[in-house]
């Protein structure tokens, strides 16, 4: 017999006790009380949105929305045993992300059993990655996966911003560059070559570890060179990135090449203005068909105190949407999860400050001028 689909709807009062029947019958350990479940229907903080068929509670889903976070949390869901197997968790599931959006949310994060193969299954076809593991988190010591997913809709900005993901632990820079250079003119070159070409032309030589990174000057210089307009913002008149960098001869080198670059940008005329970029300004070069590559600090993406190059995609009222290059494949990630990243715009104005300095930089991309013709 072929089933209606059910109609989702939020919750009543009077569907208390089909929720307990559910929890009963769905989980072993860690039910939620009456008490919870009619408090839970009564807060401004929580949504629950359930599955009904023929006056029948088949499934529920219950949202919490921690204050002050950007994300949602996924806090109880459950199919009544009945309905398994009828896409009915599907729907509720999305029903439950536009409930997460419809409340502000960029995110939405849930703790699942890292035993419960079926669950973990539908939250990964639907999008979620793990962000790790939680030893001894239900009451009878099994333990959790967290898993999150984005589930603000971005903006549609005026122009595509094609996705590369950078092959490197240092190329960020070059990968950020690729992208908004292909957005502004599709013919591009994207590639392997390309970004290590790109690297080798604007790399520092060292940075705070490892191999060099790159500075705004040395990228607009790259750029400039393939016939794209370039304007950097930055809020620091002296030399980038020295203050975490130890050696003195290393600071040396690193001083040495950005004062080469600064120069042979001023030989090109690409303008330099020595103050941050506001976000408002990031958003109407956006939607005038510019590609800001912005420097935010590592710590936000992959716990790292290091600077890090992103390219903002679009932005709304509530969020700046950005292409990070680094995918965070050893947590499970594909690069989905890095493209088009729904960033709370406080959170943006945040991140974008590095360092004890607190540097602020930005390279703004565009098609070069159009040449008038000599009369």
């Amino acid at each position: 017999m072929k089933h209606r689909p059910p109609v989702i709807r939020p919750a009543r009062a009077s569907d208390v006790a089909h929720l307990l029947d559910i929890e009963k019958r769905s989980f072993t350990s860690d039910r939620l009380s009456p008490k919870s479940l009619r408090r839970f229907l009564t807060q401004t903080k929580a949504r629950c949105v359930v599955a009904v068929e023929s006056k029948r509670v088949l499934a529920y889903a219950l949202v919490l929305f921690p204050p002050g976070a950007a994300h949602a949390r996924l806090y109880s869901f459950a199919v009544d045993p009945s309905g398994q197997g009828r896409g009915i968790g599907k729907r509720l599931l999305a029903a439950a992300e536009a409930e997460a959006r419809e409340g502000g949310r960029a995110l939405m994060r849930l703790e699942v059993r890292d035993d419960n193969e079926t669950a973990i299954r539908l939250y990964q076809n639907a999008g979620y990655t793990s962000l790790g593991r939680i030893k001894g988190y239900y009451e009878d010591g099994a333990h959790a996966m967290r898993m999150e997913k984005t589930v603000a809709q971005p903006s549609r900005p005026k122009r595509r911003v094609p996705y590369y993901e950078q092959t490197l632990e240092f190329t960020c820079g070059p990968a950020a560059l690729l992208m908004a250079m292909a957005a502004i003119k599709s013919d591009r070159d994207v590639s392997r070559r390309e970004e290590l070409t790109l690297w080798r032309e604007s790399t520092l030589i060292f940075m705070t570890s490892g191999h060099g990174g790159c500075d705004p000057f040395g990228l607009a210089l790259a750029a400039h060179k393939r016939g794209f307009g370039a304007r950097v913002y930055v809020n620091i008149p002296d030399d980038l990135f020295l203050d975490s960098v130890r050696s003195p001869q290393k600071r040396e080198v690193m001083r040495l090449v950005q004062r080469d670059f600064r120069d042979a940008l001023a030989e090109r005329k690409v303008e330099i203005h020595t103050r941050p970029i506001k976000l408002k300004e990031l958003t109407d070069l956006v939607a005038r068909g510019s590609v800001p590559i912005v420097l935010v600090s590592g710590y936000r993406f992959f716990r790292q105190k290091a600077p890090h190059w992103v390219v903002m995609t679009g932005c709304d009222a509530s969020y700046v949407y950005i292409h990070d290059p680094y995918v965070r494949r050893r947590a499970g990630m594909t690069a989905a999860n890095s493209m088009d990243i729904a960033v709370p715009r406080r959170d943006f104005e945040r991140m974008t400050r590095y360092g004890k300095a607190k540097l602020q930089a930005a390279l703004i991309l565009s098609a070069p001028a159009s040449r008038k013709r000599k009369r």
